[in-house]
């Protein structure tokens, strides 16, 4: 795997040899370009963000793989794992998480972000669902219903869209799936027209069909 010379650098030499230790053990992803490791890692530090990782992962799993209920983290997008921090902090998006990011300053949160954007998500167990990979590829526009793929990709590995990061939700836990796009159609969650657009002309039916079908995809 080659590491872009801007990481080199900020690394410095010590640090790029605890990065690549990290990814031959198998606990990094070891298959990244320069372009995604950069989209994905962001400004933190991989590295320092390991040990201090320690204070989510009692709910996110060491290498930010978990049995749920709480979201895996692993190879989601640092920017949008920051987005969510920051909004935990400053009671944006009342959560559990609200105690760890808390206890953590900026550049803290930063590294754990980058940490666990660099980590391999757990291969899942692919799910059949007709209605859910119909609405994934393809939508319903009638219904204002965008397809999944044209803000998280053709899998569901997320997308950076301008100077934001729209999530990777593949291999997520379709608990969580299920949870958030409810709170989504009631109104808890704001903050993406897209979104809340999308999960109110969702049944209950669908959402569940989608959660199933997302948890499979990889």
């Amino acid at each position: 795997m080659r590491i872009r010379s801007s990481l080199i650098s900020s690394f410095g030499a010590l640090r790029l040899v605890l990065l690549l230790a990290l990814l031959v053990s198998g606990f990094a992803r070891a298959a990244l370009s320069d372009q995604e490791l950069a989209e994905r890692v962001g400004d933190g530090d991989p590295v320092a963000g390991r040990p201090k990782s320690q204070a989510c992962q009692a709910c996110h799993g060491a290498d930010g793989n978990n049995a749920g209920p709480a979201p895996a983290l692993a190879a989601q997008y640092s920017s949008y794992l920051l987005k969510q921090f920051r909004k935990f902090q400053f009671g944006e998006r009342p959560h559990p998480g609200d105690a760890a990011s808390n206890t953590l300053s900026s550049e803290d949160l930063a590294d754990v972000a980058a940490y666990f954007a660099l980590q391999d998500r757990t291969e899942p167990v692919s799910a059949v669902s007709p209605i859910g990979e119909r609405l994934f590829a393809r939508g319903d526009a009638p219904r204002q219903i965008a397809p999944c793929t044209s803000c998280h990709g053709d899998k569901g590995q997320g997308l950076i869209a301008g100077s934001d990061a729209n999530p990777a939700i593949g291999g997520q836990h379709a608990a969580y799936l299920r949870a958030q796009l409810l709170d989504w159609r009631s109104g808890k969650r704001v903050g993406s027209t897209a979104m809340s657009l999308t999960a109110k002309a969702l049944s209950d039916a669908e959402i569940e069909a989608l959660s199933v079908y997302l948890a499979g995809l990889r």
